[in-house]
């Protein structure tokens, strides 16, 4: 036996084999850590920060969302008196003597303004206020 790994040792063949084997073995080993590596350590690494940072640009773009919505939906300079405006059958602001044309509360005109609208149907009426930022008068509500 010891002759036989005597002669394999001195032979051509393994000794060039060893030359290649040997590189060949640490390539390969290098390359399967790449791969390991990009494959799947550095990508869930990655993927495991953009879905936070994905889930954090949601929750942030959400709150800005919703604190732009409450800051447009509160009244931040309300009317402090309420006008009715009678209009005719053609359009033009006539007045009818005996109706109540000012209020102090929005729910108040706009009840007012209905109740004349049903006894009054040829007359259509504006719900007017004069808002304290702008300088012309704001319809509220037309029926």
């Amino acid at each position: 036996m010891t002759d036989i790994m005597y002669c394999m040792k001195d032979s051509v063949i393994f000794g060039s084999i060893k030359a290649i084997l040997i590189p060949a073995i640490a390539i390969v080993s290098f390359a399967h850590f790449m791969v390991e590596m990009f494959g799947q350590i550095i990508p869930n690494i990655i993927w495991s920060f953009f879905k936070e940072a994905g889930f954090v640009i949601v929750l942030v773009a959400t709150l800005i969302f919703a604190l732009m919505w409450f800051w447009h939906s509160v009244p931040h300079g309300r009317p402090k008196n309420y006008t009715i405006i009678m209009y005719d059958v053609f359009g033009q602001e006539s007045p009818i003597d005996g109706l109540r044309t000012e209020f102090e509360v929005h729910d108040v005109a706009w009840s007012f303004m209905k109740q004349y609208k049903k006894s009054n149907a040829l007359y259509n009426f504006a719900l007017v206020s004069d808002h304290p930022k702008s300088d012309k008068k704001t319809i509220l509500r037309y029926i």
